[in-house]
């Protein structure tokens, strides 16, 4: 391998959504006895969940395969309102860790079907996002992933609406919204795009670079809806050579000159420097920033209700006062990164 240079892309890796997550799944892990259970995968990426499946996190498809009374954790990628009334009739305590920005487009299925809206839905047949999304409200809804399932749409009456999963980018979004306008001239559609902030800037950090280098490297999971949006960004911004990887050990040997990097949303930074010190960059690396990300989701509801409690009764036991902030207090000065790296190998019981 002979790098010269590294472009970095920045923002990159974890997004607000991914951060409050994994550190709702982290404060599961250190309250409950194990096994604590998850409802889907976390967030997509490999290296995360089975961090957490070291801790004694089962992952389960099924909350059928829960044990009645078990603490749960739905994953960040939503769940169907049905299934959430499930667990909430059968399991012990469910902590929903939803991307505040997936419960807006499930608000915006109920609302827009609840008026006799038929729904197009933009997304990926068979993700987790678009699967919770859907059962919102199934028989209004269509499911659109190209151009052409456009015009095999039916004719529809009454008012038409377009939705789409937040994890697109804008190059798969924007051909079907077109067409999909001059189907339906009078389509609703949000006054703010469903398309997450973070999946945007990361794409747009990554086409600052994509076309000034020989190779472009994308640290993410294969089943990462967003891994996948920017393997695509890239090829369409120029890059002749883009390469997917899940961590350094899976990167090929015959990198050289110019190598631009980037990491998807559920990718943790410990990726991106194990990364960057294989690539070994003769001429160092350059961080191009195209937006400062500040954005913070607090932890669940449910989970700030268990730990207030938690804290309430080590009080009484020991005979000490109440806390102020309580365990939670300076939560947004915690990066998940962090919290993750600390949970490497460690027994933290």
């Amino acid at each position: 391998m002979n790098v010269q240079r590294v472009l970095l892309a920045r923002p990159r890796g974890f997004c607000a959504g991914v951060q409050m997550a994994i550190k709702a799944l982290t404060w599961m892990v250190r309250v409950f006895e194990p096994p604590v259970y998850c409802y889907h995968e976390i967030v997509h990426n490999q290296v995360v969940v089975d961090r957490f499946r070291e801790l004694g996190v089962v992952f389960v498809d099924d909350i059928a395969e829960v044990p009645d009374g078990a603490p749960v954790m739905l994953s960040a990628h939503g769940t169907a309102p049905d299934l959430v009334e499930e667990a909430k009739a059968r399991c012990g305590v469910v902590v929903n860790a939803v991307c505040p920005l997936v419960t807006k487009v499930h608000h915006e299925l109920k609302v827009r079907a609840g008026k006799g809206y038929s729904v197009l839905y933009v997304g990926h047949r068979g993700h987790d996002e678009a699967i919770g999304t859907m059962a919102v409200a199934p028989d209004a809804v269509h499911l659109l992933e190209n151009e052409d399932d456009v015009d095999g749409v039916g004719e529809l009456e009454g008012p038409v609406a377009l939705l789409a999963q937040t994890t697109l980018s804008h190059d798969e979004w924007g051909g079907i919204v077109e067409r999909a306008k001059r189907k339906y001239p009078d389509l609703w559609m949000p006054g703010r795009s469903d398309l997450c902030f973070a999946t945007t800037n990361r794409q747009a950090a990554l086409r600052q670079i994509a076309g000034k280098a020989d190779a472009v490297v994308v640290i993410g999971s294969a089943n990462s809806s967003n891994t996948v949006a920017l393997t695509k960004v890239a090829a369409a911004s120029g890059a002749t050579r883009v390469i997917r990887v899940n961590q350094a050990s899976e990167l090929p040997d015959d990198l050289c000159g110019v190598v631009a990097v980037t990491a998807g949303a559920s990718a943790p930074e410990e990726l991106v420097s194990e990364v960057l010190a294989k690539l070994a960059p003769s001429a160092g690396t350059t961080l191009v920033e195209v937006v400062d990300e500040d954005e913070y989701f607090p932890p669940p509801r449910e989970l700030r209700e268990v730990l207030r409690a938690v804290s309430a009764l080590a009080g009484l036991a020991f005979g000490l006062p109440p806390e102020g902030g309580g365990p939670l207090d300076g939560d947004r000065s915690v990066e998940a990164s962090e919290v993750l790296a600390e949970l490497a190998g460690q027994n933290i019981r």
